[in-house]
Order: structure tokens, then sequence, then C-alpha cells
């Protein structure tokens, strides 16, 4: 699968795209346009990746099962693949944080908690953190250790806990106005308060719809006032 790059200097950003597009989805909707300025200032380097929600979710013609496989396996990919790709175009002590919008921002949370050891920190924007809002209706185990709003509440596991806990880059945005759901990233917010998880929240106004214009100024202002 292909992978884009973006700069050569600084910490490490893995670009999920939104729904069932591709590696070329940022640079196409000029995302990587409102970053040029930080990539070239040698604050990050981005790479972006391909979707599986083709070959998943957001594929009717799969039956469920197969759909929660395929998931399992872009997991797989990412942590096998892509994270010592970036390893090996960057350094061994390169900060890696993955980034997405809309269900890019589930998958780039999902795979942050699942892997706190590789992965070590997360942009989450206008997302929700229950698979089940793009399962219709299936739910099984792997759908239940793949949605981030029902496995962590019962995450006990020490090692676990202390990784996401050393994070500090956990940001969660959204707005408020159009098919934003600001309600999904507050109740995933109480999630990480209750397992004493550290957080950055923030709820943009009503003017903030869920389109690329938002996440054009959203992820610039997150890199550039967070990092």
């Amino acid at each position: 699968m292909p992978i884009a790059s973006y700069g050569h200097y600084g910490f490490a950003l893995l670009l999920i795209p939104t729904a069932a597009a591709d590696y070329l989805e940022y640079e196409r909707f000029q995302l990587i346009d409102a970053l040029s300025p930080l990539i070239k200032a040698g604050k990050l380097r981005v790479f972006s990746i391909d979707s599986m929600n083709k070959e998943s979710w957001m594929n009717n013609e799969m039956v469920p099962e197969h759909k929660a496989i395929r998931h399992n396996q872009f997991n797989e990919y990412v942590f096998n693949e892509v994270v010592p790709f970036i390893r090996n175009a960057t350094s061994q002590e390169t900060m890696i944080y993955t980034c997405g919008a809309s269900f890019g921002a589930l998958h780039a949370m999902n795979l942050f908690l699942k892997r706190p050891d590789i992965i070590n920190g997360v942009i989450s924007m206008s997302g929700v953190y229950n698979l089940t809002e793009y399962t219709k209706g299936f739910f099984d185990d792997q759908v239940y250790y793949n949605s981030p709003e029902h496995y962590l509440p019962n995450l006990t596991d020490h090692w676990y806990l202390e990784k996401i806990r050393a994070s500090h880059h956990i940001h969660i945005y959204s707005g408020s106005g159009a098919y934003e759901d600001p309600e999904a990233s507050r109740r995933f917010a109480g999630v990480l308060y209750n397992k004493g998880i550290n957080y950055d929240l923030d709820i943009w106004g009503h003017d903030i719809t869920h389109d690329w214009p938002t996440w054009r100024t959203m992820l610039p202002y997150i890199i550039d006032t967070k990092f």
C-alpha cells in the first residue's frame, strides 16, 4: 500500500483518511498546503496512508464478521509496516502521532490506545469513538476491541494505562456546527478523565462544520500551539 510523505524533519504525523479515501486525500483537499509553513519550518514530517474502510465497514457487500477481520488487518498493517517505515525514514527516537478527521479520528485514537508503546499520541478531529456508529447494528468482540468508548472504560492493565497516561498529546477537537457531534468528544473525554488520562478537549463554535475548511484551520492551529 502506498505512503505519501511531506517534509524532512520534526516529529512524524501519520494521517488516517476521513472515510473511504486514499493516501492523497489530505493533499487533494489542501490540508497539506495548510500545514506547509510548519512542514517547511521543520516542525513536523507528515505521512499519509490509504483507508481500509471501503474494504471494511463502508463495504455493503461484505458480511460484518469479515469487515471486522479487515479492520484488524488494517491495525496490524499500521503497527507492523507503517510504523517501521516511518522509523526507517526518520529515526528510532522520532515521536509518532496519529491524526484523523471524521471516521479517521476513531481510527487514529484506536491505533494510539492499542499501541502506546510505539505511537506517542493522537489528534482526533470531528470524531466519534463508538465504532457501532459505523457497524449498522453489528456487535461482537472485534467491534468491542476496536471501539474506544467500549473497551477503554474496562481497561485495567497497568502497563497499557501508564503508557497512555505518559502521553502529553491526546487532542480531541470538534466543531458544533452542521454534522458535527461535539457530545461524542465530550463523552470520550469523560472516559479519559475517569481513567486518569490527561487530554486536550476543545469544542469550537456553531459556525464550525464537519468539512474540510474546519480541518484546514483546526490542524495547523493544534500543531502550532500545542506542539
